[in-house]
């Protein structure tokens, strides 16, 4: 019996990796939603061949699958490094060339009549899309939106409502869903949160979307919580910053110290950095994979809350990176404080990683340590 003929779309999703993105047998470049966002688009492409917008693609397969169907360029926004790094291996893979990175306020041309975005789970980050979107969008373009069903709420199209005038459901296809957006509304964009946290006198400012928005996350609480014990620094990292609340706290401690706070999202990155403004401390702000751009063997303190999300997914792979990394770039005998789920016992990849390591502090749910570079 012959196996049917498979497609170029199919070609290219199979050929499709995750790098530098973590790479395992369970995690693939694509999914369900990206495919039904693409067979979606398919005839709109096929008739109507021209400009496409893609949002938040995370490796490239509604990027280069909308060029494959027969778009004629697609301009793309990724707040996320790594999934900007990951779209442009596969582009040199492919050999397209036919693609250009944008800011978010920018990606949506005049001439673009049909719209990609891969729905983000924070609700205060879709509105800051939807609002950037429509209010550069052509009268008669087109969003289509899609993610997996579980991590899909009806609350999503009472927030795409707000910049859009209509909004229509699919039904659900191997467990993804759509959402098609049409009319953009006339509206303003959304300005960053600010909150206050009076008990360590910090002022936060948060793009939406970032970890932990406005408010003090208790994984970040409990390593301000421990910074009286930690140790005399020249230079100093926030490593996965997010709002750069640590960043604040390492700046405050030794206001002659260089402290650099990085993370991989463009927005926490600029969230870090109004921290910074708003509480009156100098913080160098570095969006970045990990640590790729500093050297090895020059700081003498990294804080770090690492995430336990590798996209939508419970995986441990990106704090195992983070550990690396942490390891590489601390000089010997430097440390790297570290607070994590207890549940997830990373003990042992921190003494693999960095060195010993001792437990500081542990609640219900969180564990503080210190590993000290071999």
């Amino acid at each position: 019996m012959t196996k049917p003929a498979t497609s170029p779309l199919d070609s290219l999703l199979h050929e499709l990796r995750r790098r530098p993105d973590v790479e395992t047998p369970e995690l693939r470049a694509w999914d369900a939603a990206d495919r039904y966002l693409l067979d979606t688009a398919e005839p709109w492409l096929r008739d109507r061949p021209a400009e496409v917008a893609v949002i938040e693609d995370t490796h490239g397969a509604l990027t280069l699958g909308a060029l494959a169907l027969g778009a004629q360029r697609v301009r793309v926004h990724q707040d996320s490094l790594v999934a900007r790094r990951a779209l442009e291996a596969n582009v040199t893979d492919t050999g397209v060339a036919a693609i250009s990175h944008h800011a978010l306020a920018d990606v949506v041309s005049g001439d673009a009549h049909l719209i990609f975005l891969r729905l983000p789970r924070s609700l205060d980050r879709l509105d800051a899309i939807a609002r950037e979107v429509a209010r550069s969008a052509h009268p008669d373009a087109v969003l289509l939106a899609g993610n997996m069903v579980k991590h899909m709420t009806p609350t999503q199209n009472d927030v795409l409502r707000r910049s859009w005038q209509r909004v229509d459901v699919s039904l659900a296809r191997q467990k993804a869903r759509l959402l098609t957006a049409r009319e953009p509304r006339d509206v303003t964009p959304l300005e960053p949160a600010v909150g206050e946290v009076p008990e360590h006198g910090l002022r936060i400012v948060a793009h939406a979307g970032v970890f932990g928005g406005a408010s003090l996350d208790i994984g970040t609480r409990a390593l301000l919580e421990v910074a009286e014990q930690w140790p005399a620094y020249e230079t100093a990292i926030d490593l996965a910053c997010g709002t750069g609340v640590l960043a604040v706290a390492l700046a405050r401690r030794a206001p002659t110290a260089r402290v650099i706070a990085t993370d991989v999202s463009a927005v926490a990155v600029e969230s870090a950095r109004l921290t910074a403004d708003a509480n009156g401390v100098e913080v160098d702000t570095v969006q970045d994979d990990g640590l790729s751009t500093q050297p090895t063997d020059s700081a003498d303190l990294i804080v770090l809350n690492p995430p336990f999300h590798v996209g939508a997914a419970v995986h441990t792979g990106v704090a195992l990176r983070l550990f690396a990394e942490a390891g590489r770039v601390l000089r010997p005998g430097g440390q790297l404080w570290s607070v994590w789920n207890s549940h997830l016992d990373y003990a042992p990849a921190l003494e693999r990683a960095v060195g010993p390591t001792r437990q500081v502090s542990r609640g219900p749910k969180f564990t503080v340590t210190v590993s000290r570079r071999r």
